[in-house]
């Protein structure tokens, strides 16, 4: 299964963003559109602080209808009361009549520095005409929802006829906890709703609920996916497999653009005693600041590797039973430091990704991590973040 390039969004779709001065000169509201209303389902963050957006959003979903997105980034409108229920509400109104649509038809969604109201002047004067602008192009969706990314993230593949996309941000205060950060995913696929939640929650559970940067769960995390049916009906095997196929790859650019990060990491954990346990082992040891930076400092400290499967004090765990490999290289046998070239394993954690496999050999049960390594830049982003 092969992704476009360029990637492009689905039939129907368009989107655009503008700078209307939450930032100084970069893109910080997005608008996201479909011609015809479309069959949506969402993860919200779990979070029991959440932004206002996903208090209305929560509301909105309900129905399980879409026909737009509107974004901003730079304030997240979180812990803001009720006054920034009513800016969320008036950001979705606004977005409504520039499109001509029902409000209840809006979803929005903001990321940034919590406990700031929403400059609702600057986002009215932003929405007004943005609607003229629309257009195929996915990339200027993805520049207006960035924070403390690097880059834009967009990507988009065919089922059949139809196509998917994803446009994402992420960066920092990411753990996976039903949802991890902002990402919409469009379709043009005639699918019914209950079939396009399984697809989702299948997706995410082996993509997005497997990422972390920092163990920190946002209080605006949102996966959205709309499906306004313009391109027919797809088989339904065939369209779950290439939603997760775009998820895992959408979470690894987010990991791998980490705040301050190198290095993709990523940790596969097999022969745990169920999946739970699994993947609780995998959490462990991708949000181990220890393991994260071992994995940044080039530097074979495998016993860091025992350290954070041996502190999981709620799965089974048989020492003389654990195996791991650090980039292809067996480096524990039998709950002990096996024998390896340390001066080879240091070359290969040199590159990207960084791999770890991990055999409790207990059961069938497996788990996935998918993360970062952690660097200065990952302090010196988020020391100073609210003055930024």
């Amino acid at each position: 299964m092969s992704f476009h390039d360029p990637p492009r969004l689905p039939l129907g779709f368009l989107c655009t963003s503008r700078c209307c001065g939450l930032k100084s000169n970069s893109p910080d509201l997005s608008l996201f559109y479909s011609e015809s209303p479309a069959a949506a389902v969402a993860l919200f963050t779990r979070n029991q602080l959440p932004g206002a957006p996903i208090v209305v959003g929560r509301e909105r979903l309900r129905r399980s209808r879409l026909q737009a997105i509107v974004a901003n980034s730079k304030v997240s409108n979180v812990a803001t009361g009720p006054e920034g229920v009513e800016d969320a509400r008036r950001m979705g109104r606004l977005a409504a009549e520039e499109l001509g649509i029902d409000e209840d038809l809006v979803l929005m969604s903001s990321t940034g520095i919590i406990g700031r109201r929403l400059p609702m002047e600057k986002i009215e004067s932003g929405l007004r005409g943005m609607a003229a602008e629309l257009g195929p192009d996915p990339w200027p969706g993805a520049r207006g929802i960035m924070t403390t990314d690097t880059e834009p993230k967009a990507l988009s593949l065919q089922v059949g006829p139809a196509t998917i996309t994803a446009i994402g941000k992420g960066s920092g205060m990411i753990s996976p906890n039903l949802a991890t950060m902002l990402v919409f995913l469009f379709t043009d696929a005639e699918l019914p709703v209950p079939m396009l939640r399984d697809s989702l929650e299948a997706a995410a559970s082996r993509s997005f609920q497997c990422l972390s940067v920092d163990s920190d769960t946002s209080t605006s995390d949102t996966v959205v996916l709309m499906a306004n049916g313009r391109a027919g009906q797809v088989d339904g095997d065939a369209f779950r497999g290439g939603l997760e196929h775009l998820c895992v790859r959408m979470a690894e650019w987010l990991a791998r653009d980490g705040e301050g990060a190198t290095k993709l990491l990523r940790v596969r954990v097999e022969g745990a005693a169920d999946d739970i346990q699994g993947g609780r082992v995998a959490r462990s040891v991708i949000d181990s600041p220890l393991i994260k930076t071992m994995a940044y400092g080039a530097d074979p400290n495998v016993g860091r590797i025992m350290m954070a499967v041996g502190k999981c004090v709620d799965c089974r765990i048989e020492p003389d039973s654990l195996s791991a490999r650090l980039q292809g290289v067996t480096v524990i046998r039998g709950g002990r430091v096996a024998a390896f070239d340390a001066d080879e394993v240091r070359r290969l954690l040199e590159g990207d990704p960084v791999d770890i496999e991990i055999d409790l050999a207990v059961g069938e049960g497996r788990g996935l991590g998918l993360g970062c390594d952690l660097t200065e830049g990952y302090i010196s982003e988020n020391a100073a973040y609210s003055s930024s």
